[in-house]
């Protein structure tokens, strides 16, 4: 049976640090300020809000809200943004995304006004940057930051390791094979053209699944003594749980693939546990940068 990395206690141990750093913060004047903008009622944009700001009061971070029409036009969007960055007092913005269809072609130019001090949630090509040439220019994307720190928490050296990271998109895929590398992993990345994945696979010892493709990792992609990191969170209407029949899987069949492996995240309770935490870590970490 494998051991579960469960997104709880890493929570627990970043909420417990947060709130030293937080306290240390407002002893000065300056309580961490995190922005979100928010363009019409999507539910799952106001089922991550309704997480974010209770996250946000657990670890002492304040909240400002730009709730926004679905219809605003750039222009005011632009305006909102530049209002943010000229405002010392908000240290991190997020953004949902995508943005409406109507500023669809405009998306990279709007993300990119937003100043990259601010960018703790990596909508910028500055913080892209900063991913994958290793420099400390704005944040990496939440969720593999999440990763990470499920890694670092449960003790898992990466050091000589053979990483898969399943994935190729720049907000999952790529930006987790560059931190990989930054932890001195060797890493493939394997995506919809790739030939054997599931050989690739078991000669891995850590895989980080980040397909969104319900069922797409089964016991033919693992062996044993392996780490599985699970990102993808998928509706799966046959699973049974405590509400019935309907709930949220990952990539790996889970059944067919823990009693294999060595260590793997759950699906809920595993990466989406921390990537709240992680948003209040960089909205703090920039306010630490403000007061240096």
């Amino acid at each position: 049976m494998a051991k579960q990395l469960l997104g709880k206690e890493v929570n627990e141990a970043l909420v417990a640090a947060l709130q030293t750093r937080t306290a240390a913060l407002k002893e000065k004047g300056i309580t961490p300020t995190l922005g979100i903008i928010r363009l019409g009622e999507n539910p799952s944009d106001l089922s991550y809000e309704k997480g974010a700001t209770k996250r946000a009061e657990e670890v002492g971070v304040a909240i400002k809200n730009y709730i926004l029409p679905e219809e605003t036009t750039k222009e005011e969007l632009l305006a909102v943004i530049d209002g943010i960055n000229a405002d010392d007092s908000v240290h991190g913005v997020l953004m949902f995304r995508p943005l409406p269809k109507h500023l669809k072609a405009d998306q990279d130019e709007i993300c990119n006004r937003l100043a990259p001090c601010k960018d703790v949630d990596s909508m910028t090509h500055m913080s892209n940057a900063g991913v994958f040439e290793g420099q400390d220019l704005g944040y990496a994307p939440c969720t593999p930051a999440a990763c990470m720190e499920i890694l670092d928490h449960y003790g898992i050296d990466c050091k000589g390791k053979n990483a898969v990271v399943i994935g190729r998109s720049l907000v999952v895929g790529k930006p987790a094979a560059m931190m990989l590398m930054g932890k001195n992993a060797t890493v493939t990345v394997c995506h919809t053209r790739t030939v054997n994945t599931a050989e690739i696979c078991r000669n891995a010892d850590i895989i980080i699944s980040a397909a969104g493709v319900l069922g797409s990792l089964t016991r033919d992609f693992v062996r044993e003594g392996q780490i599985v990191i699970d990102v993808s969170m998928n509706w799966n209407p046959e699973k049974i749980t405590s509400k019935g029949k309907g709930g949220m899987s990952g990539d790996c069949v889970f059944d067919e693939v823990e009693p294999i492996v060595a260590a793997i995240t759950p699906v809920p309770g595993g990466v989406g546990a921390v990537t709240t935490s992680v948003l209040m870590k960089h909205v703090v970490e920039a306010a630490e940068k403000i007061d240096n």
